[in-house]
């Protein structure tokens, strides 16, 4: 009965030894089909998400504007103007269309 067990317990884990490598590799399959980009999304991009990063982009500028000397002050501009000016209009202008 004890090597029964025992068998029973090699199997098993030689079994899910060799089928976890499959499984992983058939969910990266799954994921990289995903990234299709179709004209729906093109379109959608186009005329919801491009307004909106632009719109962001210059509410982005007067924010930064706005909080100038304290950043200065800080010694934070660098980081200031890259996560309100430089991220926002990286979003809006340099990639392609339908990429999110």
């Amino acid at each position: 009965m004890h090597k029964f067990k025992k068998h029973t317990i090699i199997f098993l884990l030689i079994s899910a030894l060799i089928c976890v490598p499959f499984g992983t590799s058939a969910l990266a399959a799954a994921q990289a089909n995903d990234t299709e980009i179709t004209g729906s999304t093109m379109t959608a991009d186009l005329i919801l998400v491009r307004p909106l990063g632009i719109v962001a982009t210059v509410l982005g500028c007067a924010v930064f504007v706005v909080s100038l000397p304290f950043s200065a002050l800080g010694h934070n501009t660098k980081q200031a103007s890259q996560k309100l000016v430089k991220e926002p209009a990286k979003f809006t202008f340099t990639r392609p269309l339908g990429a999110f």
